[in-house]
């Protein structure tokens, strides 16, 4: 669903290095006098640490970089292209190359380098998913509404998966397939719950759209990846070669995938029914019932914008693998090869 980031080769060292242009009060300098310039093709911030993670993402999920013109975004994106061919402006400050890289990559596919779409890109997460989600925990009791706001919800995923395909076109089959088996999951299980908690405690019934999420979430991630879940996800050394395809990684990073997204939605899905059901006894929001869909869709943007970032963090996108993560034959092939690494990794993708 989100661009993948190359960071193979010295990425430890490489993160760190960019640290240190971070937190040393050197955002004002002029790039060009710099001796030890930045290496923008890393993020920012050291991505072994779940510090450098949610810093990274907090930046990258900013929906003030929606904010930008296509002339902007195309300055910033010349200024990027620049650099990484050695012209560096006079003019240019570490603070701008960095913020061009931050936008130009917010709203440039990775692999193909055209515009995305606008609700696509990772920076309109926070305010899509708001709106959407204030709609699915207000609007949980009657069959239209649950059909309404799941169908909207997958609809919205479905858009975002594909804005941020991989490039290759023969993935809209995929999708396509991804977002009805999602969707039917999701009403599926709303519709089927709404059913059995009809006579349990309110609180219950305003539960049933995380369940409903989860369950979407189960089936659409899996289904997106599932060549990886035959053919194996690519497994590479310290500087990104593809040494082979290991299934059972692929299998274990699906996983964090999974978890991450669920850790996303808990909070709006989970907290916010919590105190809403307590508010709702009190007899100033029972005067007022119309309060209740700003007040939670506010609510939901206020926790997005800190559980997207940190449920992205959660595990490194470029993960550490070992040999005894491997499948027997793969994990010797790699031991015979003439200079087997020391390191192997996977891009458990977000």
């Amino acid at each position: 669903m989100f661009p993948v980031i190359d960071t193979y080769k010295g990425m430890k060292n490489a993160s760190s290095q960019n640290a240190h242009f971070c937190n040393f009060g050197r955002m004002s300098e002029l790039v060009r006098t710099l001796v030890l310039k930045p290496d923008i093709s890393k993020p920012k911030w050291d991505q072994s640490t779940f510090e450098g993670r949610a810093r990274h993402f907090f930046a990258v999920t900013n929906p003030l970089n929606l904010f930008h013109g296509e002339k902007q975004l195309e300055n910033f994106r010349k200024i990027v292209d620049n650099y990484q061919k050695g012209n560096v402006s006079d003019t240019l400050t570490l603070a701008q190359l960095w913020k061009a890289k931050t936008v130009a990559d917010s709203a440039f596919h990775p692999v193909t380098g055209e515009k995305m779409m606008l609700i696509g890109r990772m920076s309109a997460q926070v305010p899509m998913n708001m709106v959407i989600t204030g709609g699915m925990i207000t609007f949980y009791k009657t069959p239209a509404a649950v059909i309404f706001w799941q169908w909207l919800n997958q609809s919205f995923n479905a858009v975002v998966n594909y804005t941020n395909r991989s490039g290759d076109g023969g993935s809209v089959s995929q999708l396509l397939l991804s977002y009805c088996a999602a969707t039917g999951g999701a009403l599926t299980a709303a519709l089927g719950l709404n059913t059995l908690v009809k006579k349990a405690p309110p609180l219950v019934g305003r539960l049933v759209p995380f369940v409903a999420v989860c369950v979407a979430n189960s089936i659409n991630i899996p289904l997106m990846r599932r060549g990886e879940l035959t053919d194996g996800i690519d497994i590479v050394d310290e500087n990104g070669q593809v040494v082979g395809k290991s299934p059972a990684v692929a299998r274990s990073a699906i996983s964090q995938v999974i978890i991450s997204r669920i850790a996303m939605a808990t909070p709006t899905f989970a907290f916010i029914p919590i105190v809403v059901n307590s508010l709702e006894k009190m007899p100033f929001f029972q005067a007022r019932p119309r309060i209740f869909l700003p007040l939670q869709t506010g609510l939901c943007g206020l926790v997005l914008s800190i559980s997207t970032p940190v449920g992205c963090a959660l595990f490194p996108q470029q993960t550490p693998v070992s040999l005894d993560q491997l499948e027997p034959a793969l994990a010797q092939k790699i031991r015979n090869l003439p200079n087997a690494p020391s390191q192997l990794y996977c891009n458990k993708g977000l």
